[in-house]
């Protein structure tokens, strides 16, 4: 009588502790991390680590993760295992060669607490270094696939500073990428660039990098692994072998200043597969003076949807895909 009577209790504080998160949010176990938060409606899931840099996990549907998770952080908080993991979908500040190293921010320990149905807020600590903290929404869309991610830099210095928004999701191996050119601002001569040795390239070639109208297909991996572009589209497509295009949404304002070396608005990082196996999708923002006490934020939207990735010989049609991610993406 007394095991059950403990074991109703137990039962009542359990479904206690799930009735206080909102609709569409519980924790769970991810690989070796406790207490994620996982935002999910009937066909996608999110989880998100507060554990190691304030990164999504997972991000899948129909139970199919777009994201790259390295199976060694199932080693993390082991002996001997990685004390800063940093696959998955990761977010940062830059630009990249004038930033000072920022460990609280990638792989510090974040605060991470329920916001509404399908929301979660995550909030790094006080950064000296860069002289800021990040905060990161994301929300669930309640029947679709759209996850918005929204990136706060909060100044909490004595001087203004001047950070952009960096995304660095490490998607899985074996796509193919689509980014709409926009020729009236098109600075690159090819549209793209390439980085070689500590150096940049501004007019490559390279046979997984191909012109179609006024696209760009990245058909995958390249010669020198990153590359950057010029458009001011403001979304890009990666075309995965599962039958799913992952969509990016974002500002890129064409008067906007891009501090990258190249003035970039974003980079692919393509490497062989026994090299990384993933493809890296970064959007950068524009460069922000944000005061003492200010902040600004930068919203990426993502989507997954139902996309046929081409036979041998085939290819996408880009016209189709661009006038999907119109019509669905939005």
């Amino acid at each position: 009588m007394r095991t059950t009577f403990l074991t109703v209790l137990l039962s009542i504080a359990v479904a206690s502790s799930a009735a206080e998160l909102p609709e569409g949010v519980r924790r769970v176990k991810v690989l070796n991390y406790t207490d994620c938060f996982e935002l999910s409606n009937a066909e996608t899931r999110v989880t998100l680590c507060h554990q190691v840099g304030g990164r999504v996990l997972e991000y899948s549907s129909k139970g199919i993760n777009a994201l790259y998770l390295d199976p060694n952080e199932v080693k993390w908080g082991a002996p001997g295992g990685p004390r800063a993991p940093d696959s998955a979908g990761r977010f940062d500040i830059g630009p990249e060669f004038l930033i000072p190293r920022r460990d609280k921010l990638w792989s510090g320990a974040w605060q991470a607490e329920a916001i509404g149905p399908r929301a979660v807020r995550l909030t790094s600590q006080a950064d000296e270094a860069t002289g800021v903290q990040l905060i990161r929404e994301f929300r669930l869309d309640a029947k679709s696939t759209h996850l918005a991610c929204t990136q706060i830099i909060r100044n909490v210095s004595q001087e203004t500073k001047r950070w952009a928004h960096w995304s660095r999701t490490f998607a899985i191996h074996g796509g193919i990428g689509v980014v709409p050119l926009t020729p009236e601002t098109q600075r690159f001569p090819n549209g793209w660039v390439m980085y070689d040795r500590g150096g940049i390239l501004i007019g490559p070639t390279d046979p997984n990098v191909r012109r179609r109208g006024q696209f760009l297909e990245v058909l995958g991996p390249t010669r020198q692994p990153k590359l950057g572009f010029d458009s001011n589209a403001g979304w890009f497509a990666y075309v995965m072998p599962h039958h799913q295009a992952f969509v990016k949404r974002y500002p890129s304002p064409p008067d906007g200043v891009y501090p990258e070396v190249a003035g970039l608005t974003l980079c692919f990082y393509y490497p062989k597969a026994e090299q990384l196996p993933v493809c890296e999708l970064e959007p950068h923002g524009a460069r922000n003076d944000i005061p003492p006490g200010g902040s600004v934020s930068f919203t990426e939207d993502w989507y997954l949807l139902p996309h046929p990735f081409p036979a041998a010989g085939a290819q996408i049609d880009l016209d189709q895909l661009a006038a999907q991610v119109t019509r669905e993406a939005r």
